[in-house]
């Protein structure tokens, strides 16, 4: 996307200067025990949620949303899909809500087509947990068919309210299971995913990364 990035293990214990700190996807420790519960404990992790605190945007896909609600910075939990399968297939999901840093270049309703491969990407939380995201309109994505509609066989993990990716309060930190950074590239299949990318860059100033009047951008990616 024509900004800087760099990798940081996961016993660093420092993100500061970064504007974007992306969980990636993954097996972060084999997923023993279970998905993101060993990571969360990882010594980067503080600095992480004090990225989170500040404001700072982070986002976490499919083995990062795991983790992040590991640590508590999301609600809720991922189990173990449906159908007790590791899914591996393009997937719609529609977007709910644009009023945030990760989707506002995108349109209400818009059904995208993204990857998903996981075998623990089933969405669950408890009834006020759930309440409280559909009132305050924090689930942003969400699973559905080729046409928009949501259903049960759409529905590719068991994902409670069919949802596929949800924010915080304040909205700086988004997770979502299905994989954008894999529908970037049509040899891929699809580039659905470039609009969550080109959404946080336009938020952080980098609307055009490559033009020497743009703003410097620095993506963190954890490893």
């Amino acid at each position: 996307m024509g900004v800087k990035t760099d990798y940081v293990w996961h016993k660093d214990t420092s993100v500061s200067g970064y504007d974007l700190v992306v969980l990636p996807g993954g097996f972060s420790y084999g997923d023993y025990l279970r998905c993101g519960a060993i990571a969360r404990f990882s010594p980067i992790m503080q600095a992480v949620k004090e990225h989170a605190a500040a404001g700072k945007l982070l986002l976490g896909i499919c083995n990062g949303f795991q983790i992040l609600c590991e640590a508590g910075l999301l609600p809720g939990a991922l189990i173990r899909n449906r159908s007790l399968h590791f899914v591996c297939q393009h997937q719609h999901v529609r977007v709910e809500n644009v009023m945030n840093p990760f989707l506002h270049l995108a349109r209400t309703g818009a059904a995208l087509r993204i990857p998903v491969a996981h075998g623990e990407g089933s969405y669950v939380a408890d009834t006020a947990a759930l309440r409280a995201l559909e009132r305050e309109n924090r689930v942003i994505l969400r699973y559905v068919d080729s046409g928009g509609a949501t259903t049960d066989t759409a529905n590719p993990n068991g994902s409670q309210n069919s949802i596929a990716g949800i924010v915080n309060e304040a909205r700086n930190v988004f997770g979502l299971m299905p994989h954008p950074e894999r529908a970037c590239d049509p040899r891929l299949g699809s580039t659905d995913g470039r609009i969550i990318f080109e959404s946080i860059l336009v938020s952080l100033g980098a609307s055009h990364a490559d033009d020497d009047a743009a703003a410097p951008t620095t993506v963190r990616s954890l490893t």
